[in-house]
């Protein structure tokens, strides 16, 4: 007897409608559907007319619930997962079924479709060049302190997950460690109420502070500042001379510049009196 195949199927993270054909065939064609939350699922089945029998699979019984999908899909059963909503396999223990199957010689398919950190991504306007994802963050403030810590020199865009209840203590602790850097906050994606906010992270905590927010949230945080050296900066001073020639004073010319190129004025000025006493040597 031929082995079964895991059909890993993103669904819908808010509007119904975000659904590929392929997906709902796949889901009307399966032996099985695992699904992590299956009272969510249950209300996509119905709203598609889908029958298709439903089984749990989630964080709590993994371990049991895994073999005996293993056994299944060995028995030349077809087995669709879903997670509650998305893409299976990101925050969901569903990455663990899937390696299973794999070190099995179990035919695995991924079905592409939604996905909430991607699209809070693109939302963003934040860099989608190069980007890390997260996920949860520890819900103890230690450790999630020591994760935004090992993240406060990345350059990269920065996407989390995160709940209504925890969404201050985690705002609170990335201003502490990673500074007061721009970020946007993005609740209830693709629903009737889906809510964008945009800001440093010190004005997004006030704003939300104001209010008790609902739904399942993803933060965008710009990755940190490139730190540019001495002798980056220094190669500036031409600009800041000009200006000076101009009718600036040294001063307001280094100021300008410095907000112009995001660099520390302190810095500017030093390399702009080194660069000039170095020409007054030479001369």
């Amino acid at each position: 007897m031929s082995k079964g195949k895991l059909f890993v199927c993103a669904t819908p993270i808010g509007n119904l409608k975000d659904i590929t054909f392929r997906v709902l065939e796949t889901l009307k064609e399966v032996d099985l559907i695992a699904a992590e939350d299956t009272r969510q699922t249950r209300k996509l089945l119905t709203h598609y007319g889908i029958k298709t029998p439903l089984t749990s699979y989630h964080e709590h019984n993994e371990i049991t619930r895994g073999k005996e999908l293993l056994r299944k899909l060995e028995g030349g059963q077809d087995i669709a997962l879903v997670s509650d909503a998305g893409m299976p396999g990101l925050a969901d223990p569903g990455h663990r079924l899937i390696k299973a199957c794999l070190e099995a010689g179990i035919g695995v398919e991924v079905l592409p479709g939604p996905s909430a950190f991607l699209t809070a991504l693109v939302i963003s306007g934040l860099p989608t060049d190069s980007f890390i994802y997260r996920g949860f963050l520890p819900r103890k403030r230690g450790e999630r302190l020591r994760a935004l810590k090992e993240l406060s020199d990345e350059k990269r865009t920065l996407v989390f997950y995160e709940s209504p209840h925890r969404i201050e203590d985690l705002l609170v602790d990335a201003l502490e460690v990673l500074g007061d850097r721009g970020m946007v906050l993005v609740r209830e994606l693709t629903k009737k109420f889906e809510e964008v906010i945009r800001g440093s992270i010190s004005q997004v905590l006030e704003r939300i502070r104001e209010r008790k927010l609902k739904g399942e949230m993803v933060v965008v945080m710009e990755g940190a500042e490139e730190k540019r050296s001495l002798a980056d900066i220094g190669s500036l001073d031409s600009r800041v001379i000009w200006l000076m020639k101009e009718g600036f004073t040294r001063r307001e010319a280094v100021k300008k510049i410095a907000e112009e190129e995001g660099v520390s004025p302190r810095m500017l000025y030093e390399a702009v009196k080194r660069v000039k006493i170095s020409r007054e040597k030479d001369d």
